[in-house]
Order: C-alpha cells, then sequence, then structure tokens
C-alpha cells in the first residue's frame, strides 16, 4: 500500500476534526453571547432595537388593483395588467373602459 490515508483513517480524523468544529463553536459562541449581553446591559437595548426592521414585508404583496376594462357581456374585468383575456385580445380597448 502507499502513503495515501486509508478510508477509515480518513473517517477517524474527520470524526476528530468534527469533535474540535463542535468545541470551538460552543466557545465562541459563549463568547459571543456573553459580548451581546453586555452590550445590550451597556445601552439598556430592547428587544425592538435589536431586530427591529428584520423581517420586512413587500409593499407590492397582498396588493390589489382595480379593474380597468370590463366585458359587456359577461361582466367579466381586467386590471390592464398580464396577458390580456380573449375577450378583449386584438380588439379596441377604449370600448371596454371602465367609467
Amino acid at each position: 500500500m502507499t502513503n495515501a490515508t486509508s478510508y477509515k483513517d480518513l473517517l477517524a480524523q474527520r470524526e476528530a476534526l468534527e469533535a474540535q468544529i463542535a468545541e470551538a463553536r460552543k466557545v465562541e459562541l459563549a463568547s459571543a453571547i456573553q459580548s451581546a449581553r453586555q452590550l445590550v446591559t451597556d445601552f439598556g437595548l430592547t428587544v425592538e432595537d435589536i431586530f427591529s426592521g428584520r423581517r420586512k414585508e413587500s409593499k407590492a404583496k397582498g396588493g390589489t388593483v382595480a379593474p380597468k376594462y370590463r366585458d359587456p357581456d359577461t361582466g367579466a374585468t381586467w386590471t390592464g395588467r398580464g396577458k390580456a383575456p380573449k375577450w378583449i385580445a386584438d380588439q379596441d380597448r377604449n370600448k371596454f373602459l371602465i367609467a
């Protein structure tokens, strides 16, 4: 066999490395939490101070647009956005305008 490391040796190294990673994360996380707590205490911060604006909702989401066109035969409407419905396609749209 050559100098190549065996599969079992690599798995053992990975396990050892994963344990080291977990320990390093635990130590650094504890330090980060302590620093954050100290900043909160020093400045009298609240949850809103830290997390406000974190989840912004889209203004366009959930909005509706008033219909601009109406089919006189069926009463169906269309906002003028997106693909035109069959009842107005290839026609003068002015005659379908909602006043």
